[in-house]
Formats: structure tokens, C-alpha cells, sequence
């Protein structure tokens, strides 16, 4: 398992991709982290501002396939049935089993993927590990001690991003 927790790229939110400038750029799969990346946790189903964004990646060739680690397979499963994407909970990141079953259930290959999420040490590194591009969305909420904490210890490897110029 190789070690790359540096993202390709960060951005704010998902709502700041630039989905043709993607899809020019190879990029055919969105996976996508659930919980703080696309939603907030426990968000039971996706609200409309969501569902537009759905839209717009697909209108511009795109696929979204979400890629959770989440311990609720019941949550991920109402979730993504209800935004009507496909889905792999329990997914294990950084490890890339589940990412191979992501690119065959989607006929796309590594160089096809981006990995959207708001961690270095599931997501980039996961990413990083099944051979694509990683990048990495500001986490939508830091409500708890816990995720504070887990945050802080990524917090050298956003600093190396804000060194390189991106916005986090």
C-alpha cells in the first residue's frame, strides 16, 4: 500500500467543481465520500441543492458513485437510493478493494476516477492507493471533540496544500 496523503487538489465544497473542466480532463467517475463531504451526517436524504449538483455532474457526462465508510449501512443505503446513485458502504479506504468494485460496477478505469472527500487519511490516501486523483473537500461541519481532533492530526498535510496555494 503505497503512502501519498498530499491531494491533487482541495476545494471548499463540491459545489465549487468545475464538472466539464473534469470531463475534459478524462475524468469520467466522481467518488464520492457521504458523510461531511456530499452531506451532513445523519442527513437522512439529500436536499434539493444536492440533487441540482446531481444533475449538472451527470449533464456534463459525469457519474457518482458514493464510496462510505460510514457504520450504518441502512443510512447510506436510504441515502443513495433516494439521490439514486450507486453505492458502496462499508467501503474500507483507504484500502482499494472497494474501489475496484467501484470502477467494475461503472466500466471505468483508475485513470477515468477522481475521489471527492474531507479526509487525508481514508479518502487521499485511499485514492491515492487505487491508482487516481484525489481531491479534497473542506468538511461540512466540525461538530464534535472527536472529528476536531481527527481533523487537527490531518492538519499538517492541508498545511503542505495552503503552501502549494490551495484554498483550505
Amino acid at each position: 500500500m503505497s503512502l501519498n496523503l498530499i491531494p491533487d487538489r482541495v476545494e471548499n465544497s463540491i459545489y465549487d467543481l468545475d464538472f466539464p473542466a473534469l470531463y475534459r480532463g478524462g475524468v469520467r467517475l466522481l467518488l464520492a465520500d457521504l458523510d461531511n463531504t456530499v452531506a451532513r451526517y445523519h442527513q437522512p436524504e439529500p436536499d434539493e441543492a444536492l440533487r441540482r449538483w446531481l444533475e449538472e455532474a451527470r449533464a456534463a457526462g459525469l457519474t457518482v458513485f458514493v464510496l462510505s465508510n460510514g457504520r450504518r449501512p441502512a443510512r447510506s443505503r436510504r441515502f443513495c437510493e433516494s439521490w439514486g446513485v450507486p453505492y458502496l458502504s462499508h467501503a474500507g479506504k483507504p484500502h482499494r478493494r472497494s474501489f475496484d468494485r467501484a470502477f467494475a460496477q461503472t466500466s471505468t478505469t483508475p485513470e477515468q476516477a477522481v475521489i471527492l472527500g474531507d479526509q487525508i487519511f481514508t479518502d487521499v490516501w485511499g485514492g491515492h492507493n487505487a491508482g487516481i486523483r484525489a481531491i479534497l473537500i473542506r468538511p461540512i461541519a466540525l461538530d464534535s471533540a472527536f472529528r476536531v481532533l481527527r481533523y487537527g492530526i490531518e492538519a499538517p498535510f492541508r498545511g503542505l496544500c495552503r503552501l502549494r496555494g490551495d484554498r483550505i
